[in-house]
């Protein structure tokens, strides 16, 4: 789920940098610093959208640098337990397929790809369905539940596991043909 926080940090501006405007400054340093990065409780940080209040600067011994104190706000995706997402199938491997959820990928085991027994085809990279000849493939969308999330701090992601073996989910064609086959 994407979202607004607003952030409170202290932001230390070096001294060759005194001649710049701080609050451009002040922004800039903001969007090296956070942005792209995983945060365990706010999800991982996409954007700065605006830096709300700068404080006055304060020197430390030692360090000719100025430090402020700064509130701002940051966009934010955070995926959620059991929330119903859309992605791209980006890659598919030997044990399930991994799906672009916009700033983060999922995976999907082929235990939670369909009720069918899955096999894998390297030569043609695609997860398919023994009885139901069902494939899935790199470039499919697919609509797919979160059921686990496991989020670290830092550049890197953290694992985030779907399924896709619940009523409405799955590969988008495959949702509309169970419509029309329900409908029929």
């Amino acid at each position: 789920m994407n979202k607004i926080v607003t952030v409170s940090d202290t932001v230390r501006v070096p001294p060759s940098r005194f001649d710049e405007p701080l609050d451009e400054v002040v922004l800039d340093i903001l969007r090296k610093s956070y942005e792209g990065l995983t945060d365990k409780d706010l999800g991982v940080i996409l954007a700065i959208t605006e830096v709300k209040e700068i404080g006055v600067g304060r020197i430390i011994m030692g360090d000719g640098a100025s430090y402020h104190d700064v509130v701002f706000d940051a966009l934010v995706y955070k995926p959620e337990l059991n929330e119903v997402v859309l992605g791209e199938v980006v890659e598919i491997v030997e044990f399930g397929g991994f799906v672009r959820l916009g700033p983060i990928d999922g995976l999907v085991h082929v235990s939670q790809v369909m009720d069918d027994f899955v096999g894998y085809d390297k030569k043609k990279g695609v997860l398919y369905g023994k009885e139901s000849k069902r494939a899935l493939r790199e470039g499919d969308r697919v609509r797919a539940r979160i059921v686990t999330v496991s989020m670290r701090r830092g550049a890197r992601a953290g694992k985030i596991g779907l399924t896709m073996r619940q009523p409405g989910l799955g590969k988008l064609e495959w949702i509309e043909e169970e419509r029309k086959g329900a409908s029929d």
